[in-house]
């Protein structure tokens, strides 16, 4: 296994990962969607948006 393929592995999200990506991007036209799984994503968004800002937020007042 060659260096390149070692840190393509080290980064890859797998599915997980792809969730995070793929709620953030313009839904699908082709894709069946309804009221309940547009309201899911969402309150995911901003789930996320509050986690990730909270984190932030912890390590300034940690470190700085």
């Amino acid at each position: 296994m060659s260096d390149n393929n070692k840190v393509k592995g080290f980064f890859k999200i797998g599915d997980f990962g792809n969730y995070f990506v793929r709620v953030f991007q313009k839904p699908d036209p082709s894709q069946k969607s309804n009221y309940n799984l547009r309201m899911m994503h969402g309150i995911n968004k901003i789930s996320i948006v509050v986690f990730l800002l909270a984190i932030i937020f912890w390590i300034v007042k940690r470190f700085i």
